[in-house]
């Protein structure tokens, strides 16, 4: 029972609104083992809505409707799913009783609309809202099973897990879809692409997903069977062979950030790391701290944007700064030294760089980041040179940052 999920609401197709249902309804059909393999986002028009709800009926044997069962004019959803279902819409007398009585303990007075919210179409089950005035309704109607839910997920989460999930239930194929995630760092996806292109092109299922998001590459496998244990199995074979290939540039395979990983393996050796920060302003701070527990391996930081304070909070020499400049792979080196020095830690990063968007030039252009690391081996120094916006330097800056540590303590 493949499944398609259509949310209706004009503000949904705006900058300010996400469709945050759609994200909760998929975790929950795919834990019944259902696919959902469309989703649609329509507006408050009917002739758009009538289109989108014909096409998902033809292809879909379980199509969900999110939002439009308000009581104003541009809630279309109820009228909407009674003209294109052929089913005209019809009182529910106990409906109407549940949303009086609902105004009535409130002490508010009840607008003559909201009575719009006690139809539903004829032949089908209406459910329940203990946290609004729209009740869900549920329509079997020529083989396809049809659900409207409202769109505050205050209402539409518990109608959900009380009332659908149940139903859903007794008529979902019995199969169960598990997914894995593993996270790659230091790769770019068409590398991570075609490395693990000829091992996943073998194999419908598990589906493999490639997805990039910032700073990381991310490989998403799903796979679908009889049973929890069959769709691990399936999980553990393709995503062993993966792995392999991939070798240490995965540094996840359970959803962990990187900075849950590096505080993993800090607790681990029983490290500790402080940091000194430039163009970061704190961010690889900021990301360590992030994690529960960070307290035991995380003892604090500088963020030196001044060459005055490099020289006072981290101990760079005014010299050093003045032959090199404050983006240099010595000052970087400074910087970690310093920082672990004056603070005792087993290691100590050190981040400098120009994020721009201004700032640059031909030698040192907006994107470079020198980032150092200094533990009882000795420093090491590595320099990057990031593209894009300002924050997206400085995101990058900070992975690679966590990416030296982790790669460190690993070694």
């Amino acid at each position: 029972m493949d499944a398609e999920i259509i949310a209706v609401g004009s503000e949904l197709l705006t900058p300010q609104h996400a469709d945050t249902n759609s994200l909760y309804l998929t975790e929950k059909l795919n834990r019944l083992g259902i696919l959902v393999r469309f989703k649609t986002i329509v507006g408050d028009s009917r002739e758009d809505l009538a289109m989108v709800l014909r096409a998902g009926l033809a292809r879909s044997p379980l199509v969900l409707l999110t939002g439009g069962l308000g009581p104003t004019e541009d809630d279309l959803t109820r009228d909407v799913v009674a003209e294109v279902l052929g089913r005209p819409l019809q009182e529910v007398p106990e409906i109407r009783q549940r949303i009086k009585e609902r105004f009535r303990h409130l002490g508010r007075s009840m607008p003559e609309n909201n009575l719009r919210q006690a139809q539903v179409p004829v032949g089908a089950d209406w459910l329940e809202n203990r946290n609004g005035t729209a009740p869900g309704i549920w329509i079997e109607h020529n083989h396809r099973l049809v659900v409207l839910l409202p769109g505050p997920p205050r209402e539409l989460e518990p109608m959900f897990e009380s009332v659908c999930m149940p139903r859903l239930a007794s008529v979902a194929p019995g199969e169960r879809i598990q997914t894995r995630i593993y996270k790659v760092v230091g790769l770019p996806e068409s590398e991570v692409d075609q490395r693990i292109a000829p091992i996943y092109r073998g194999y419908q299922n598990p589906s493999t997903t490639i997805l990039a998001s910032l700073g990381t590459i991310e490989v998403h496998l799903r796979a679908r069977a009889a049973n929890d244990g069959e769709a691990e199995d399936l999980l553990t074979e393709l995503g062993d062979k993966i792995e392999l290939v991939l070798g240490d540039y995965v540094y996840s395979t359970k959803g962990e950030s990187l900075e849950e990983i590096v505080g993993m393996y800090l607790v681990m050796r029983q490290k500790t790391v402080a940091v000194a920060e430039s163009c970061t302003g704190g961010l690889l701070a900021e990301r360590l701290t992030r994690v529960s527990g960070s307290s035991s391996y995380f003892l604090g930081g500088v963020v030196c944007y001044s060459n005055e304070l490099k020289t006072k909070l981290a101990g760079v020499p005014a010299a050093l700064l003045e032959a090199h400049g404050a983006v240099s792979k010595p000052v970087a080196q400074v910087l970690a030294e310093g920082v672990r020095a004056r603070t005792g830690a087993s290691i100590g990063v050190g981040i400098t760089g120009i994020a721009g968007p201004s700032g640059g030039s031909a030698e040192k252009p907006v994107g470079l980041v020198i980032v150092a690391l200094a533990d009882e081996r000795g420093t090491q120094v590595r320099e990057f040179q990031f593209p894009g916006p300002r924050e997206r330097i400085r995101h990058w800056a900070s992975q690679m940052a966590l990416e030296m540590i982790r790669r460190r303590i690993r070694d």
